[in-house]
C-alpha cells in the first residue's frame, strides 16, 4: 500500500516528545551528573598544573583540556564517559515502545517509522548536546575564572569544534545503541550487547590491535619512508575504534603545534616530524589544523550515518502487532 503525505510527517513531535522525556527523567539527571562532576574534577586537577605555567602561552586555555597530572586528562575522560551516556540513552529508545505495546498506537496515527526512529535519535543527540554544551560553558568559566587570562578568538573557535567533535562521537554511539534497541526485544541485552562493544572497541582493541600488527607488519627502525608506512598501518587499525579517531582529531584541534597524526608516536620513540621550510613547534593556522584530521571526521559522521541506516533498515523490515 503507498503511502500517502511526506514521510517525515510527525517528525518534530516525536522529536519535541523524545526531548522533553529526555530532560526530564532521572536517569538522563544522574548521567548529566555523572559526567559534569567527574569533568569538573579533572578541570580542576589540571588547573593547578597550568597556574605554575607562565602566561606568555598564548593558547593557555586550551591546556585545559588536554593536561593533568596523572595520565588522566579531561579529553581522556570525554573518551570513555561519552559513550556510556549515549549507550545509557540509546538501549531501550525501540525496545521499550514493544514492550510497553505503545508502538503499533503511535504508528496508527499519522506518523511513520521513518520520523519515529529518526525524531529518537535527533532527540537523543539534542540531549548530549545540551548536556555536552553546558559542560563545556561550565569548564571555560572555569578556567576563566582561575586562570584570569583572556582567551583569544582562535582558542575560542578550537575549543568549540572540540565540542562539536564530540557531540558527533556521541552520535557513534547513540546510533549503536539505538541499533542494539532495534535488534533485540529485551532491553537488558541490548544494554549489554551495547556495552560489550564498547567494552571491547575502546579498552581492548586498543591493546589487541598493536601486538597483531607487530606480528603481520614489525615496526622496524629503517629508513624514514618504512617508519613512516609502519606507523600508518598501525593508525589503520587502531582507527577501528571510534575513540582513536576523536583522540587523534582532539589532539590536532587542541594543540596547534601537533603537525601530523602521527607525531605523539613518534614522540614515543624518541623521534620528531620535521617538515622542510617549518619551524619547530610554530603553530599550525585552524584550518590547517582541521585540514589534518578532516578524514577522521568525516570517517566519525560516516560511521552514525551507517549505523543509523543499518537500524531504520532492520526496524522497517520488523513486524509491528497490536
Amino acid at each position: 500500500m503507498q503511502r500517502e503525505g511526506s514521510p517525515w510527517r510527525g517528525l518534530g513531535v516525536v522529536t519535541g516528545k523524545e526531548l522533553a522525556d529526555h530532560l526530564s527523567s532521572v536517569r538522563i539527571l544522574v548521567i548529566e551528573l555523572l559526567v559534569v562532576i567527574t569533568g569538573f574534577v579533572i578541570v580542576l586537577v589540571s588547573l593547578q598544573q597550568i597556574r605554575n605555567v607562565t602566561a606568555e602561552d598564548p593558547f593557555l586555555l586550551l591546556r585545559v583540556f588536554t593536561r593533568s597530572g596523572e595520565q588522566l586528562s579531561f579529553v581522556f575522560v570525554l573518551t570513555l564517559l561519552v559513550p556510556l551516556v549515549a549507550i545509557g540513552l540509546g538501549f531501550d529508545l525501540v525496545n521499550s515502545e514493544h514492550n510497553q505495546r505503545t508502538l503499533s498506537r503511535i504508528l496508527s496515527q499519522p506518523i511513520y517509522r521513518d520520523a519515529l526512529l529518526f525524531g529518537k535519535f535527533l532527540a537523543g543527540l539534542a540531549t548530549i548536546a545540551i548536556s555536552l554544551t553546558a559542560m563545556w560553558m561550565v569548564v571555560l568559566g572555569l578556567a576563566l575564572y582561575q586562570l584570569g587570562v583572556p582567551p583569544s578568538g582562535e582558542e575560542i573557535a578550537r575549543a568549540a569544534l572540540m565540542l562539536v567533535v564530540t557531540i558527533a562521537y556521541a552520535g557513534v554511539w547513540l546510533a549503536l545503541a539505538m541499533l542494539c534497541s532495534v535488534v533485540f526485544r529485551s532491553a537488558a541485552t541490548a544494554a549489554l550487547t551495547a556495552l560489550g562493544v564498547w567494552l571491547f572497541i575502546s579498552i581492548l582493541w586498543p591493546l589487541l590491535s598493536g601486538h597483531l600488527v607487530n606480528v603481520f607488519v614489525p615496526l622496524q627502525a629503517g629508513s624514514p619512508d618504512e617508519l613512516l608506512s609502519g606507523l600508518a598501518t598501525r593508525q589503520a587499525v587502531m582507527r577501528l575504534s571510534p575513540g582513536a579517531l576523536f583522540g587523534e582529531i582532539v589532539s590536532v584541534l587542541l594543540d596547534p603545534s601537533v603537525r601530523s597524526t602521527q607525531q605523539s608516536q613518534l614522540a614515543a620513540m624518541g623521534l620528531a616530524l620535521v617538515e622542510p621550510g617549518s619551524i619547530p613547534g610554530a603553530p599550525l593556522p585552524l584550518l590547517q589544523s582541521v585540514l589534518i584530521v578532516w578524514p577522521q571526521i568525516v570517517t566519525l559522521i560516516a560511521s552514525t550515518i551507517v549505523l543509523f541506516v543499518i537500524g531504520y533498515v532492520v526496524f522497517q523490515r520488523q513486524e509491528v502487532r497490536a
